[in-house]
C-alpha cells in the first residue's frame, strides 16, 4: 500500500512538474506534404494549369510531377528535423491528412481538417498533452469555392491552462496587394478576412486564451495602417482584425519587427507570411523573446516555408 502510494505521489509530482513547463507552439507549412505511394496514385491523372478539377477531386497539378515527390528519406530527414524543434503543438499546412503526419510526428495526435482535396490543415499534437479536436471552420473556406478550411482545436481543455486555436492556410498569391485590386485571387482572401475575424471576435467575447496560426499568405509589413478604403470595403488583412473589438481581441504577433526570416540551406532570406498571432490573453503566457526561426540542416531537400515558434508559460 505504501508503495503503490508513493509511486501515485511521484507519478503526481511528475505530472504537476511538465505542466508547469512553458509549451511550444509551432507552425510549418509542409509544402504537398504526401506519402510517395499516394503521389505516385495521382501524378498518371494531374491537371495543367487551364484543368483546375471542382467539386473537391483529389488530384494535383502537373507542375509538381516529379519535382515535388516527397522519398521515404525525406520523410525520415524531416521527422529526424521535427525532433529536434520538439514542439508540444504544431500548426501543419499542405499536408495530405494523418497517414503522412505520423511519419514526420510519430509522438504526436492529431487534429486535422476533413476535405477530400490533397492540401489540408492541422495540428500535430505531443501524446500525453489533452485536447480536443473542434468542429472544422469550413466557413474560412468560402463554400462554392476550393480553398482552405480552417482546423480548431483546443489545448488542455477544462484547466487554468486551457487555450484555443486556429490553424490556417489562407488564400494564395495576393501577399502585398491591396485586396481591392480586383484579381480574383486578392477578392477570395478579401472575402475570408471577415469570417477570420469573426472566429476571433467569438473566442474574444467568450473571454478565451485563444491564437491563430499558420499561413496566412500576407506580408503585414507591406499593408497599410487603415484596414478600409474610403467606400469601407477591406483593403488590408492585419488592421482589419487586430482592431481591439470586442474587448480582449487586440493581438499581439511575436514575431514582429523580426524582419527576414531564412531557413539555411539554400532557402534565401524573405519577408514573413506565415505567423503566430496571439489573442490578448493567451499573449500574456508569452516568454520574453522566445520567437526562433529554425534553420535546416544542410543537404537534403526541405519545405519552402521556415519552422517558427513560441514558448508560452503554463496557465494561471
Amino acid at each position: 500500500m505504501i508503495r503503490r502510494l508513493a509511486a501515485a505521489l511521484a507519478l503526481a509530482a511528475a505530472t504537476a512538474a511538465g505542466a508547469a513547463e512553458p509549451l511550444t507552439l509551432a507552425t510549418w507549412n509542409l509544402e504537398w506534404m504526401m506519402t510517395p505511394a499516394a503521389f505516385d496514385a495521382l501524378a498518371p491523372d494531374c491537371f495543367g494549369r487551364d484543368a483546375r478539377p471542382s467539386g473537391g477531386e483529389r488530384a494535383i497539378p502537373c507542375d509538381l510531377v516529379p519535382k515535388k515527390r516527397w522519398s521515404e528519406a525525406d520523410l525520415a530527414r524531416l521527422a529526424a528535423f521535427a525532433a529536434t524543434v520538439s514542439a508540444d503543438v504544431v500548426a501543419l499546412q499542405e499536408v495530405d491528412g494523418e497517414g503522412v503526419a505520423r511519419e514526420i510526428f510519430p509522438g504526436h495526435d492529431f487534429c486535422f481538417t476533413k476535405r477530400r482535396q490533397v492540401q489540408n490543415v492541422g495540428f500535430a499534437i505531443r501524446k500525453g498533452l489533452a485536447h480536443r479536436c473542434n468542429r472544422d471552420y469550413r466557413a474560412l473556406g468560402l463554400p462554392g469555392n476550393d480553398v482552405r478550411w480552417g482546423a480548431d482545436v483546443t489545448i488542455e481543455p477544462g484547466t487554468a491552462r486551457e487555450m484555443r486555436l486556429l490553424a490556417v492556410h489562407l488564400k494564395a498569391s495576393c501577399n502585398r496587394d491591396p485586396l481591392t485590386n480586383g484579381r480574383d485571387d486578392c477578392r477570395m482572401l478579401q472575402r475570408q478576412v471577415p469570417v477570420l475575424e469573426a472566429w476571433i471576435d467569438r473566442r474574444a467575447r467568450a473571454g478565451e486564451a485563444f491564437g491563430v496560426i499558420g499561413d496566412f499568405n500576407r506580408r503585414f509589413d507591406r499593408e497599410r495602417a487603415s484596414a478600409r478604403d474610403a467606400q469601407g470595403d477591406i483593403v488590408a488583412l492585419w488592421p482589419e482584425i487586430d482592431d481591439g473589438e470586442p474587448a480582449g481581441a487586440d493581438l499581439v504577433n511575436p514575431g514582429a519587427g523580426h524582419g527576414a526570416v531564412g531557413c539555411g540551406n539554400g532557402h534565401g532570406e524573405r519577408m514573413p507570411i506565415d505567423y503566430l498571432i496571439l489573442g490578448e490573453r493567451l499573449a500574456g503566457r508569452l516568454v520574453p523573446g522566445s520567437f526562433r526561426v529554425w534553420d535546416y540542416p544542410q543537404g537534403g531537400r526541405w519545405p519552402d516555408h521556415c519552422v517558427i515558434s513560441i514558448r508560452l508559460k503554463p496557465g494561471a
